[in-house]
């Protein structure tokens, strides 16, 4: 999948401003693709703060007054906030370009964390990016299919920006007043409102850069998982 074999480096930055790494990253971005600087993944929180991407329709905006930052990424709407493992896999792509398969392979990390965590039922959506549950009795409530982590990327010049959002143990208030992604008929979800118990950043850190690098190096196969 990667132009390059060395080793991802990997920077955990803690929590930071939505609009400054958006920044950092496209500068980043373009000193990979200018063989300037190396393959590398960014895990990450940040404030709470609402991004749209190209396809967000007026519709799916939040009904809460507060403000959003128009991205470059694909996809449409979500959130981020403290609670939520950002990654931002930052790397050159081997050619000929094959973005959906880059997409499957960062599903499939995401996928093979929440199976470990113990979320056995965790897979895909057919014609739906991110990671999911499908619907289902919980703890005696009927709920809904619904996202546990969203997917959302640029290639630029060869190299990808964006990436992902896994819900350990944030609120989902914040995603009450918008429609998540676009998709009006489903839910969102975290780790820790699934498994019972509080799963954070810091425990699943690791074990994501793990995936994510074994996905990308082939390691870990891309398996029919759709729910």
């Amino acid at each position: 999948m990667r132009a390059s074999a060395a080793p991802l480096v990997h920077h955990a930055l803690g929590v930071v401003d939505y609009a400054e790494t958006w920044r950092r990253q496209a500068a980043t971005a373009a000193a990979v693709a200018r063989g300037e600087a190396p393959d590398q993944l960014w895990t990450l929180e940040h404030p709470p703060t609402y991004t749209a991407g190209k396809r967000t329709q007026p519709g799916d905006r939040p009904d809460n007054g507060l403000p959003v930052i128009d991205v470059d990424r694909g996809g449409r709407i979500t959130w981020h906030g403290p609670g939520q493992l950002v990654c931002y896999p930052i790397l050159r792509l081997r050619e000929p370009l094959d973005v959906v398969d880059y997409v499957r392979r960062i599903e499939e990390a995401v996928i093979a964390v929440a199976r470990d965590a113990g979320l056995t039922a965790a897979g895909r959506v057919p014609g739906r990016s991110g990671v999911w549950l499908p619907a289902g009795v919980v703890g005696g409530e009927l709920r809904p299919a619904r996202k546990l982590a969203a997917i959302g990327i640029r290639v630029t010049h060869g190299v990808t920006m964006h990436g992902l959002a896994l819900n350990c143990d944030n609120t989902l208030d914040y995603y009450g007043h918008i429609v998540p992604c676009g998709i009006a008929d489903a839910g969102v979800t975290t780790l820790s409102a699934e498994t019972g118990r509080r799963i954070g950043v810091e425990e699943m850190r690791e074990p994501l850069v793990v995936a994510v690098s074994a996905a990308l190096a082939g390691r870990l196969p891309v398996s029919p998982h759709d729910l």
